[in-house]
């Protein structure tokens, strides 16, 4: 299964242009087998989600992408939020508790130094605190360059963590550019939760891809 673990609308991403709506006919349309709509700090209705689930007959599943002390991180398995979580040890508890699971995001940004190299940039936010507590990086971010793609696959790599790919779709253009494929059928977060954390998966770009 190919899906996007990372997009935003505008009913919970201030910044974002898309309808939702028109994000999910987009992501059938285009090939993918799911979407996680991952707003800014912002948690969807199991009912809204299964509501658009059942009109559209695709796979929706519900995340967030909440912004932390040490960046932003998608987090999945939480319904809803608990005063503190912008401290990510704080959220790692809390998703420990519940069983949940979450990714580091497009770890580039604020942390690529205009004039340094790569290597070099690598090499300092690889000592970063926030790696106790996260298992996956994102590496695969639609809206990347090349050299943040390349800065956050380094990272990955150097780390030895599991990497996932999501497009961050704020526009429908965005759509499809970047994803995760798993190797088992997903269709709950409780599946996702479990597969990510297995490890059964790998990212994708699909933007010079037919």
């Amino acid at each position: 299964m190919i899906i996007d673990l990372h997009t935003h609308t505008r009913v919970g991403s201030d910044d974002s242009f898309i309808d939702t709506h028109e994000l999910i006919a987009k992501a059938r349309k285009t090939g993918l087998d799911g979407i996680c709509i991952t707003d800014h700090d912002w948690f969807w209705k199991m009912e809204t989600i299964e509501k658009l689930r059942q009109e559209h007959d695709f796979l929706i599943l519900p995340g967030v992408e909440m912004n932390t002390n040490d960046g932003h991180l998608l987090v999945f398995g939480l319904e809803k939020y608990t005063f503190g979580m912008h401290r990510t040890g704080f959220l790692k508890q809390v998703l420990d508790d519940v069983g949940g699971v979450m990714i580091l995001a497009h770890p580039y940004r604020r942390n690529m130094y205009y004039g340094e190299d790569v290597e070099t940039s690598v090499e300092r936010y690889s000592h970063n605190s926030v790696f106790k507590y996260v298992d996956i990086i994102e590496t695969h971010n639609g809206r990347a360059t090349e050299r943040q793609s390349r800065f956050s696959r380094e990272l990955c790599c150097r780390l030895k963590l599991k990497a996932t790919g999501g497009s961050d779709a704020h526009q429908i253009s965005d759509i499809p550019s970047g994803a995760t494929s798993f190797e088992r059928d997903i269709s709950s977060v409780e599946d996702l939760v479990t597969e990510l954390k297995a490890g059964r998966f790998q990212p994708f770009d699909l933007r010079h891809q037919s």
